[in-house]
């Protein structure tokens, strides 16, 4: 396991940090094979993260694109995952649309589960109960530590057997689909984009308190994780050591 965290002045400079970072990841992935594989996240540090790697003018023709979450809306939705990427990374990059593999949001949450697990084992080409092994990984953390949409005391967060599932997020009031716990902790390579002062205190809890996943999902990421880089501003850190 290798952990490493980096610290920035604020938002933006984070985000262009971790868009160095993750750049480099899929080029040495790419120096190896002839395709690799990118999971993005949704949120608003994303967009910031989008941007910086559209500026850089790297070449997305051999990179899957895939997500690690959608929020039960259609495309044209402005809480869209999709719509986020596309309208700041897909679009402005260019990359095809033969590379990009989004959850069906606009389907019922159960059956988009079911069609995104299924478009997951045949990119992979899968065997049952192989855990896909993404190249890069991109995940954020929320106020409450959860990330993808793994929140606080959701059954899901000992799921290590599942490749994606419908959840229904309470505070939200909303219907998801989520990556799993399993292929989480089986990508190659994982960035966590987390910043702002909102999110210090269980950003402290997540890195300083004891093991407790069904509490902060996200530790799932910091303290299992292969090989995870974690991009954060002052504020987010305000309170850790």
């Amino acid at each position: 396991m290798s952990v490493h965290r980096y610290s920035y002045p604020d938002a933006k400079a984070a985000a262009e940090g971790c868009a160095h970072h993750a750049l480099s990841v899929l080029e040495n992935a790419l120096a190896a094979k002839d395709l690799v594989t990118f999971a993005v996240s949704g949120g608003s540090t994303s967009k910031l993260l989008f941007e910086a790697l559209v500026a850089a003018n790297f070449s997305w023709d051999r990179v899957h694109l895939l997500w690690a979450d959608e929020r039960a809306v259609s495309t044209t939705h402005p809480r869209s995952n999709f719509r986020l990427a596309e309208e700041h990374l897909i679009l402005p990059a260019r990359i095809l649309r033969s590379r990009t593999h989004r959850i069906f949001g606009e389907f019922e949450p159960r059956r988009a589960a079911v069609n995104y697990t299924e478009e997951i084992r045949g990119l992979f080409d899968l065997e049952p109960g192989e855990m896909p092994r993404i190249d890069l990984l991109h995940l954020g953390m929320g106020p409450d530590g959860h990330t993808a949409s793994l929140f606080p005391g959701d059954p899901l967060i000992a799921d290590r057997d599942g490749i994606a599932a419908a959840v229904y997020v309470e505070s939200a009031k909303e219907w998801r689909v989520t990556l799993l716990p399993g292929v989480l902790l089986a990508a190659k390579h994982t960035v966590v984009l987390a910043t702002g002062a909102g999110k210090a205190e269980v950003l402290h809890s997540v890195f300083e308190e004891d093991y407790q996943p069904e509490k902060y999902p996200v530790q799932i990421i910091a303290h299992n994780g292969r090989s995870v880089a974690w991009f954060l501003d002052e504020a987010a850190l305000s309170q850790t050591g």
